[in-house]
């Protein structure tokens, strides 16, 4: 996987998730029916990070995503009356903390996610990603740096054949992994709503 620039300061919402180096992360797509898309988000080495699980039945297609000794860090909904898809992160106490909007992008698809860093800076992330959504890259929206790298690929036959995807995704130091990969599961999820 590749590599990216270190980012100047800190950027993102969980002090404690910071990478302090160059991070890979594989997020491995969990389809279930009735509990609803969850994911395992681990190192590249395959120590666990973060587990998100989809919760039964829910309108707004609700994912708990937790720290891995279950501690919830927020709730991603989809937000169900939108001019375009807009998906929302609420923390355990129903507070709004960031969210993410598609924009037209001809070619490919676009999100921004807007949140307020911990020192009350508004903030701004890009997703950009190709026709056929195999890649995308975040940037920071005013310096246009490159933050983190998504690759969606089909590790095996199965998974082709079952819809659950993986996807890894290269973060720079200074850079929030539980925000950038939130911000991949609002990019599959825009790419589940394109095949309904």
């Amino acid at each position: 996987m590749s590599q990216i620039t270190p980012f100047p300061t800190q950027l993102g919402l969980f002090p404690n998730f910071i990478a302090r180096q160059p991070e890979s992360l594989v997020l491995k797509e969990k389809v279930m029916s009735l509990s609803g898309d969850s994911f395992d988000i681990k190192l590249v080495s395959g120590q666990p990070v973060f587990q998100v699980k989809g919760e039964t039945f829910s309108l707004s297609g609700r994912k708990h995503f937790c720290d891995m000794s279950g501690n919830e860090l927020f709730t991603i909904r989809k937000k169900l009356i939108a001019f375009h898809s807009t998906y929302y992160a609420e923390d355990p106490d129903g507070n709004v903390i960031f969210e993410v909007k598609s924009r037209f992008n001809f070619g490919g698809t676009k999100l921004v996610c807007t949140f307020k860093s911990p020192s009350g800076k508004d903030e701004s992330l890009t997703v950009k990603g190709n026709f056929f959504d195999t890649r995308a890259e975040i940037t920071e929206e005013t310096t246009k740096q490159p933050v983190a790298v998504i690759d969606r690929k089909f590790f095996n036959a199965r998974e082709a054949f079952t819809g659950q995807d993986t996807y890894a995704v290269s973060i720079a130091p200074n850079v929030d992994m539980a925000l950038v990969a939130a911000m991949c599961i609002c990019l599959d999820e825009k790419k589940e709503e394109g095949k309904s």
